[in-house]
């Protein structure tokens, strides 16, 4: 008898003849998330099985497991041999003492010479037989036992499913940009991309000294916790001062914000050729600010030449986007009082319906390649471990 986690994923069982390069990434990602602890990884048939862990490490494990993409469930169990014995014998140890219960039968072997129905009534009987203060309830039980008798020869038994991060393992739908602010959509907009298995890239424009250090460092800090669940990636950090001044200096103000965003979007898309980047994503939600407008964001869209952007947050209310934070743990950081660069020259009356004529006539006073290109010769590349 072992002490075992069930790993199950979700929506690999759909990709077909692709599925075991899915869940070969999957494993990948698994492996790179437990570095450092000792245990023993299996594949088994649409189930991935983690064993000979130290019992200690179990809590560490299955927090880790809890952040991956890719994995639906995990459910601590008893590894033993298929044998009808030792399923009644070992599903009475695990039972409960008292409340309502159901047995549930997963027979994925089926030479073993029970049928799932025949199976649970018998463990049923057996755990009456010796816990008589135990009810059966099959509709609505307190406890529900589960028996896993899988081709290998060996069954699982186990109470719990605790439901994970869901999604798709990192990596496999290829690489993404992510502008990753100081605020509090940016970094769901990551987490959101990053579940459908992008892997990250991400960039911050900071405007020292009108931005301080601790914006800087709270951007850090929200990179950190992302890559709990992303794994390690690169932050880019542009400087962006010296492009805020001259469309501050040689632009109309109500102009600015919409100016500035597709500066930004410009150096995003010659980074993503710089990484090997395939998509640009932001943290817009439709309507949300006067850069969100419909009309705002047709006009940033232009400035990009090449590659999709991606805006998971677009039909997401603010409070819908400030639960997801709660529940992924950047929101307390993100609220803290450290500006970003987008308040800067922040102007009283921001156009809200710009028109794309305008703003390219507007963007004519400017030097736009050399501003460009002195920001992407200042980059600072920071690399983000979980």
């Amino acid at each position: 008898m072992n002490k075992t986690l069930i790993v199950r994923y979700g929506e690999i069982y759909l990709k077909g003849k692709n599925k075991s390069y899915f869940e070969s990434s999957l494993v990948h990602n698994i492996k790179i998330a437990l570095y450092g602890i000792n245990y023993s990884i299996l594949r088994a048939q649409n189930r991935i099985v983690i064993e000979k862990y130290s019992e200690k490490d179990e809590p560490k494990i299955m927090d880790i497991l809890k952040r991956v993409f890719g994995i639906h469930s995990i459910s601590p169990a008893l590894e033993i041999k298929t044998d009808f014995d030792e399923i009644i014998k070992n599903s009475v140890l695990l039972s409960n003492d008292t409340g309502t219960f159901r047995v549930t039968v997963k027979r994925a072997d089926k030479k073993f010479p029970y049928s799932s129905v025949e199976l649970a009534k018998a463990v049923g009987g057996a755990i009456l037989d010796e816990k008589p203060n135990l009810k059966v309830d099959l509709h609505n039980p307190q406890h529900e036992l589960f028996i896993d008798i899988r081709e290998n020869g060996l069954t699982y038994i186990f109470y719990d499913k605790i439901i994970c991060a869901g999604g798709m393992p990192i990596g496999t739908a290829g690489k993404g940009m992510v502008l990753l602010s100081g605020g509090i959509d940016s970094p769901v907009a990551a987490y959101m991309i990053a579940k459908r298995g992008l892997s990250l890239t991400a960039l911050h424009f900071h405007s020292f000294p009108y931005t301080s250090e601790q914006a800087k460092e709270k951007v850090i800090d929200l990179a950190k916790i992302l890559s709990s669940y992303c794994g390690k990636f690169n932050l880019l950090v542009v400087p962006f001062t010296e492009i805020q001044r001259k469309i501050h200096e040689n632009c109309p103000a109500e102009y600015m914000i919409t100016i500035m965003r597709r500066f930004m979007m410009r150096i995003a898309e010659k980074l993503c050729e710089t990484y090997s980047c395939k998509t640009i994503v932001t943290g817009e939600s439709l309507g949300q600010v006067a850069s969100q407008t419909l009309e705002s964001i047709t006009v940033t869209n232009s400035a990009v030449e090449n590659i999709p952007v991606f805006r998971p947050l677009i039909a997401f209310d603010k409070e819908e986007i400030i639960e997801i934070s709660k529940k992924i743990n950047t929101f307390n950081t993100s609220i803290l009082p450290y500006e970003d660069c987008c308040t800067v020259f922040l102007p009283k009356f921001p156009i809200i319906k710009p028109k794309l004529a305008l703003i390219e006539k507007a963007e004519e006073s400017l030097n736009v390649n050399e501003l460009m290109d002195s920001a992407l010769a200042q980059t600072e590349v920071i690399e983000i471990k979980p």
